[in-house]
């Protein structure tokens, strides 16, 4: 059974760091684009990053770009994100998913992404 549990979450000053992680258990990533989802309170599900199953090829939302860095590691059948220069309106719940999609692109999209986990919250505040 596909199962992805995110971690990392937490409770952060602006402009503080906090890695969140993507663990999957059930297939390997290998064959799989991830990507980062968040949703706020009372907004809709809004795309963050993803990473392609080739050649690591990532997209960003452009509130995230040059702050958030997504990795993955599919010894350890793990993806990453790596988020800097935290800001409040970064608060929110975040969520991991996968596609089954061999190739070198991926879509910061939710409609794009049929396995989801069950979020870790985020709170960026002083």
């Amino acid at each position: 059974q596909l199962q992805l549990v995110e971690s990392g979450g937490g409770l952060v000053q602006p402009g503080g760091s906090l890695r969140l992680s993507c663990a999957a258990s059930g297939f390997t990533l290998d064959y799989y684009a991830i990507g980062w989802f968040r949703q706020a309170p009372g907004k809709e599900r809004e795309g963050v990053s993803c990473i392609s199953s080739r050649g690591g090829r990532t997209n960003y939302a452009s509130s995230v770009k040059g702050r958030f860095t997504i990795s993955r590691d599919n010894a350890k059948n793990t993806v990453y994100l790596q988020m800097n220069s935290l800001k409040p309106e970064d608060t929110a719940v975040y969520y991991c998913a996968a596609e089954a999609r061999l190739g070198y692109v991926c879509y910061v999209d939710p409609a794009d992404f049929g396995s989801w986990g069950q979020g870790t919250q985020v709170t960026i505040s002083s």
